[in-house]
């Protein structure tokens, strides 16, 4: 194969009008065999992967804390508490910026204002995907929440437990079955939205590929294999998600 590719790149090299099947073998083996260019899309992956799974968590936790609070202040029925209140409002403004203003953007202030002295862009890049997703996470949890009948906190406070103890035991467990879908959508969007850490300099998939296109002064292949890369990986993960959602639908029958 090797062979193959050095004398068709010679033939086009001195000008020689190669077939469609040649010339996309050529452009086929410069952006992924040529010199193991496979080994820097599976870099990226991994990196990819790792900047996900990061973010996520950042995500899910951070997400969980808002649900929390904003749940918490608005199940209050007659006596207000302050610092409740106050951190309503802080956590209402955080969801409303983060989920008014574009994720490019608050890439590139992240990057560029508030960590402009880092180097580690990935890092400030998983950071800002964490802080993004948790405000959806933690519109999507609290909407569990809130849907969870009320008479099931009643009922765990008529049996002496407090209200955390309720929220663990009690409401969450129910709450998660319900929203599982819309977070597993939430993680293929945070997966693909890997991509825009590039803007800043973080070292994913789409960084990769931007390199290989740098070296072969051809954007079409590169584009195209990251292309199939991730929605390889967004169909592997919406079958893990669907094993995942139909054993808890046994779960909930027996």
């Amino acid at each position: 194969m090797a062979e193959s590719y050095e004398t068709l790149s010679q033939l086009l090299a001195s000008g020689e009008k190669l077939s469609f099947t040649q010339s996309f073998f050529v452009k086929f083996y410069q952006a992924f065999l040529y010199n193991d260019r496979w080994m820097l899309y599976l870099n990226g992956v991994s990196t990819t992967l790792l900047v996900t799974a990061f973010a996520l968590i950042i995500g899910i936790l951070l997400g969980t804390i808002v649900a929390l609070v904003r749940t918490a202040h608005d199940q209050q029925k007659s006596k207000k508490n302050i610092l409740l209140g106050l951190l309503n409002l802080i956590f209402k403004i955080y969801v409303t910026i983060i989920r008014g203003t574009p994720m490019m953007v608050q890439l590139l202030i992240m990057g560029m204002v508030v960590f402009s002295s880092s180097r580690n862009f990935t890092f400030v890049g998983t950071l800002t995907l964490g802080i993004n997703s948790g405000a959806y996470v933690s519109e999507i949890i609290r909407g569990g929440l809130m849907a969870v009948d009320s008479g099931q906190m009643e009922a765990g406070r008529s049996l002496g437990l407090n209200y955390m103890t309720t929220m663990l035991y009690i409401i969450i467990p129910q709450a998660i079955k319900s929203v599982l879908p819309a977070l597993g959508n939430e993680f293929i969007i945070l997966l693909k939205d890997t991509s825009l850490i590039t803007v800043i300099g973080g070292k994913e998939l789409l960084y990769a590929a931007q390199g290989i296109m740098n070296r072969t002064y051809e954007a079409m292949f590169p584009l195209l294999i990251t292309a199939i890369i991730y929605l390889i990986l967004v169909m592997i993960f919406t079958y893990l998600l669907g094993i995942f959602e139909r054993r808890l639908r046994q779960s909930d029958r027996r």
